[in-house]
């Protein structure tokens, strides 16, 4: 088994470099999906109350036979539940249905701007969370520059996570820098741009010719690259899949290094074409879910 390279938060604490997403896996086979990827290997795992499979990954959490603390938590509360005493007890749900009592990291799902007062207020439930140790470290996803600068003049704890979506054809560069600017770790959804074939329209990385060609340099798939140019500039990238020969596959990654002329080269196909809800168009009247209890 080869080691996760670690990435250290603004807090200290650290979370492993490379981790595995579980959005839109099934409810009903996340426990053997999440069991096979920690057999591999991995040792982060991404969920949120808004997948509906918080349970099955600690129902495979506990099948792998590893230590609870050997396994990085995530977890995200959903707008339904934003508000300071309304996430308090999201926290609750989540860590109700994952079978444990402590996250490594709890981060808020969308900004919400048209309610942001409700966000500002979710945010320092997290705050709390934190300060009582029932979180390691707190952030937030799909946040732009403005909400980051919005969420900074009304609290204090800098987030240590923003996860965005981030590929070779939409990068987030202005996003990107104000999280460093921050001594923020940006976070990679759709690491590996599954979310350009999805719907079909126009081009795909998965038929990009300049990864393409870096792979076979390097004799390494797309995205093997991909997740290799998010590691070597320093994000934290959790690629999903249910196929155990793709989660090995994803997991290969730290045995060879992209040249800069390589790391250049996919900085350069950037397309500017957003491919999963903008954050300003989020509103409760449109994406309002009842998050139910454990």
């Amino acid at each position: 088994m080869t080691a996760t390279p670690a990435l250290t938060l603004n807090n200290g604490a650290t979370m492993p470099a490379l981790g595995l997403g579980v959005y839109q896996t099934p409810p009903d086979i996340t426990a053997d999906v999440v069991e096979t990827a920690l057999a591999i290997g991995y040792r982060h795992i991404d969920t949120a109350a808004a997948y509906r499979n918080e349970e099955g990954v600690g129902e495979g959490i506990r099948r792998s036979g590893l230590d609870r603390d050997d396994v990085f938590i995530e977890t995200k509360v959903w707008i339904s539940d934003f508000g300071y005493d309304e996430t308090l007890h999201a926290f609750e749900k989540s860590v109700g249905k994952l079978g444990v009592d402590r996250l490594d990291l709890l981060i808020l799902h969308q900004p919400l701007p048209s309610r942001f007062d409700l966000t500002v207020g979710a945010y320092r439930a997290l705050e709390q969370l934190l300060a009582d140790g029932r979180v390691r470290a707190i952030g937030v996803s799909n946040f732009l520059a403005q909400h980051l600068e919005e969420l900074a003049a009304e609290t204090s704890v800098v987030p240590a996570v923003n996860q965005i979506e981030l590929h070779p054809y939409f990068q987030q560069r202005a996003v990107q820098e104000a999280d460093a600017a921050a001594g923020t770790i940006t976070q990679a959804w759709s690491p590996i741009g599954g979310i350009t074939a999805y719907w079909k329209r126009g081009a795909t990385v998965f038929d990009d010719p300049v990864l393409g060609a870096i792979g076979d340099a390097h004799g390494k798939t797309r995205a093997q690259v991909m997740l290799r140019w998010h590691l070597q500039q320093g994000r934290q990238a959790i690629p999903k899949s249910v196929r155990p020969e793709r989660l090995r596959e994803n997991f290969d990654v730290f045995d060879f290094e992209l040249s800069d002329d390589e790391l250049a080269a996919i900085d350069g196909l950037e397309t500017g074409q957003r491919r999963g809800p903008h954050p300003r168009l989020v509103t409760l009247e449109g994406f309002a879910r009842a998050i139910p209890e454990p």
